[in-house]
């Protein structure tokens, strides 16, 4: 299997030597060449799979050039005990027809360990695998999530650095706890004054820097990121997808073959169009919903074919989709120009000049036949967390509760009730203030002695988010996991801040330490 990049489809790299890079030096991203499939019969015999086993088959089918004695290696130390279920990605039936894919049971109580859990051994492999003596430097731009799986994947990896760039107001206190107190010799952060998006178009930039490029090959270092840009990072998280389908065909909730709809809460595309991925593989997947945030570029796009940037940006309780330009979703319209570069170009310099680009024709009517989007507000989507739990008992974090508000949206506009999968992308411990708050008035129903003076909406620093774990658990009789728990007993680390110009000072203070 060779990749090339949508901005220019004459490259031909392998797996390693795209994982390794990351971007494309044009700027472009890295997609498969041919997009392998799984039949209805080979679907048949990976049922009594694992995770682990079904990670390594799916992963094989894209990384040809990884030994299965490597990606063994890869799969069994990347999935192991550090993951707090035993099924790695559970699945749990909240009502008739909808089921939650848990992807929040890894060591930082977000989905994006499903992928950074796995993607230091793929990248140290294709180090060691190459020859290649450069020591790789991670740089990544993180809306929350990223950022913390990110540093707790590669820490203290030989041959590695890495230098996380976060929006100073635009996470959790959680989430922005997490990351300061990040332990590793090889690790860095950086908050960034501005939001999600300045610090990404940061990172962009900086991987293109003519100057700072010739520095790191005189130091022996050169870029990668563990953003979703990279393909190491995204294909990791099509396993997920077979997995939960096949865990439905062995709770006999669907039969083999039956059709399905998966709804993902994303901002930056990566989740879903795994999802698109997995479906063009041969999962049988009737409908791929898009559940966004106040931020809603991307319900706007599904739904007129306009994606324009030159909008408000809203901080919202779910940080991880504040976003307005979606990176990941150019691999997918690169799927819809059928391929064509020129055409993907042009549409890349549309965003970059004009702030905004539009489809139409069979491009437009071929994304509406497999995506269909919605949005919730903030308070909807507390009000989505209050009345699940009133119903199920079942308590979601605020990016989840999207999700279900969207699904519920769905159903009613289409009449469609599919068997479904919403995926479940953080743990709700990691945003106690906002949960708490959105259950405070279902607050008699609790067993126990919390009451609703003790569901007082936190002023927002680190010590109050801790002391609202112990809170959370009360009301909801769920455990504290125990990543956030030992948050307790963490020293503050990082402290770095800088303007969005001076995110290269930041880069360049790393580069001249080696």
């Amino acid at each position: 299997m060779k990749y090339h990049s949508t901005r220019n489809n004459k490259i031909s790299m392998t797996s390693m030597e795209i994982i390794k890079q990351g971007l494309s030096s044009e700027g472009g991203l890295f997609v498969p060449e041919t997009i392998p499939k799984v039949s209805r019969e080979e679907l048949k015999t990976l049922i009594p799979a694992d995770y682990r086993q079904l990670a390594r088959r799916i992963l094989s089918m894209y990384l040809t050039d990884y030994s299965e004695s490597q990606l063994a290696y890869c799969v069994d130390h990347a999935y192991a005990d550090q993951f707090s279920s035993p099924a790695v990605a559970p699945v749990t039936s909240l009502v008739d027809g909808l089921h939650i894919l848990e992807l929040w049971h890894g060591p930082t109580c977000a989905f994006k360990d499903m992928a950074l859990q796995i993607l230091p051994y793929l990248m140290t492999t294709a180090i060691q695998s190459t020859g290649d003596k450069r020591e790789i430097f991670i740089l990544t731009a993180t809306s929350g999530d990223t950022g913390k799986a990110a540093l707790e994947g590669f820490r203290d990896v030989p041959g590695t650095g890495i230098l996380v760039f976060y929006p100073l107001e635009g996470v959790s206190s959680m989430q922005k706890l997490q990351m300061i107190t990040q332990e590793g010799e090889n690790v860095s952060v950086a908050a960034v004054k501005g939001n999600f998006d300045d610090a990404q178009t940061g990172v962009k930039r900086i991987f293109r820097d003519a100057q700072l490029a010739e520095q790191m090959e005189q130091r022996n270092l050169r870029f990668s990121s563990a953003n979703s840009i990279n393909w190491g990072r995204l294909v990791p998280q099509i396993v997920y997808y077979f997995s939960s389908y096949l865990n439905l065909v062995k709770q006999d909730c669907i039969a083999l073959g039956q059709n399905i709809n998966i709804v993902v809460p994303t901002g930056n595309f990566g989740n879903i169009l795994a999802a698109w991925y997995a479906k063009e593989m041969g999962l049988p997947v009737n409908r791929l919903i898009c559940a966004s945030n106040d931020n809603n570029v991307l319900t706007d796009f599904i739904r007129t074919g306009v994606y324009d940037k030159r909008r408000s940006f809203y901080q919202t309780i779910s940080p991880s989709m504040d976003i307005l330009v979606s990176s990941n979703l150019e691999r997918l319209l690169y799927e819809l120009c059928e391929r064509d570069d020129a055409e993907l170009n042009s549409l890349m310099e549309q965003l970059s000049e004009k702030g905004y680009y539009s489809i139409e024709g069979s491009m437009l009517k071929n994304l509406q036949s497999m995506l269909w989007g919605g949005y919730a507000s903030v308070e909807e989507t507390m009000e989505s967390i209050r009345s699940t739990f009133r119903s199920t008992g079942y308590t979601m974090d605020p990016h989840t509760a999207v999700g279900k508000w969207v699904y519920n949206e769905y159903c009613r506009e289409t009449g469609d009730y599919t068997v479904t999968i919403l995926a479940s992308t953080a743990s709700p411990f990691k945003f106690p203030g906002d949960v708490l708050q959105a259950l405070k008035s279902e607050s008699s129903c609790f067993v126990g002695t919390a009451g609703s003076d003790k569901l007082s909406k936190p002023s927002g620093t680190h010590v109050d988010e801790i002391q609202l774990l112990d809170q959370l658990a009360e009301v909801t009789g769920l455990a504290v996991p125990a990543p956030l728990q030992g948050l307790r007993k963490k020293k503050i680390r990082h402290t770095a801040q800088c303007s969005i110009d001076k995110m290269k000072d930041q880069v360049a203070a790393y580069i001249n330490s080696k």
